[in-house]
């Protein structure tokens, strides 16, 4: 989880369930969407895909405590250019409950602050995608800089939730602004190697040109917008 128990107390907590609320309610739209251009069975197998791996990267990949949360290896765009925006919100909203279900029950009252924290800057990034990767590119053509551009948005949009849940639940005290500072920082090491693991990834799938209009993978992998 990414916001530890105590640092919004149950009283602050409501604004917690709109926030989630609200992501959640977008990823159904999404969802919806995906499943109009790509079918049902397809948003099913990417997303059962992405839960696995989200779930993987909190509970598997080496994460640590530090300041004010935990930082973890999320490799947002990476889900997000091989499976699409719809099987990726889900992924990452399923993959986080079955972790705290599984290994972390004791953080499930504060589940409501997640869901933003991560789905948010993953819309954020969708956005950004469709501006600055041409339609008449396919996400396996895309460059470092785009890949970096991606990378940067998403995990900066977590680092600035997880610092307005700080501040937030424990205000704007010199501990506080030095722990959500630390955890920042430390984020930068993620920004470095999101985008060399996209184009690892983009790589392998380019030679997997099989793959092509499958259910498993967004179309825009290999098929121009």
């Amino acid at each position: 989880m990414h916001i530890e128990p105590g640092v919004v107390d149950a009283v602050k907590m409501t604004l917690s369930y709109g926030t989630a609320i609200a992501a959640v309610g977008f990823a159904g739209k999404l969802a919806l969407e995906t499943v109009k251009k790509d079918g049902l069975l397809s948003l099913t197998v990417r997303s059962l895909f992405t839960t696995i791996a989200v779930f993987c990267y909190f509970q598997v990949l080496p994460h640590h405590p530090v300041g004010i949360s935990e930082v973890h290896l999320i490799m947002g765009s990476t889900l997000f250019l091989i499976f699409g925006v719809g099987p990726t919100a889900i992924g990452l909203g399923l993959g986080l409950a079955l972790q705290g279900l599984l290994f972390a029950p004791l953080d499930l009252p504060q589940y409501g602050v997640n869901p933003p924290t991560l789905l948010v800057p993953l819309y954020a990034m969708s956005v950004l995608a469709d501006k600055i990767i041409p339609a008449k590119t396919t996400y396996t053509d895309i460059k470092y800089t785009q890949a970096l551009a991606l990378s940067a948005t998403y995990q900066a949009g977590i680092v600035s939730w997880v610092a307005f849940w700080a501040f937030y639940g424990q205000g704007f005290g010199a501990e506080n602004m030095a722990s959500v500072a630390l955890f920042g920082s430390a984020y930068m090491i993620v920004i470095i190697i999101e985008p060399l693991v996209d184009l690892a990834a983009l790589a392998v799938a380019k030679s997997l040109r099989s793959l092509n209009g499958s259910v498993l993978v967004e179309k825009r992998l290999f098929a121009a917008a």
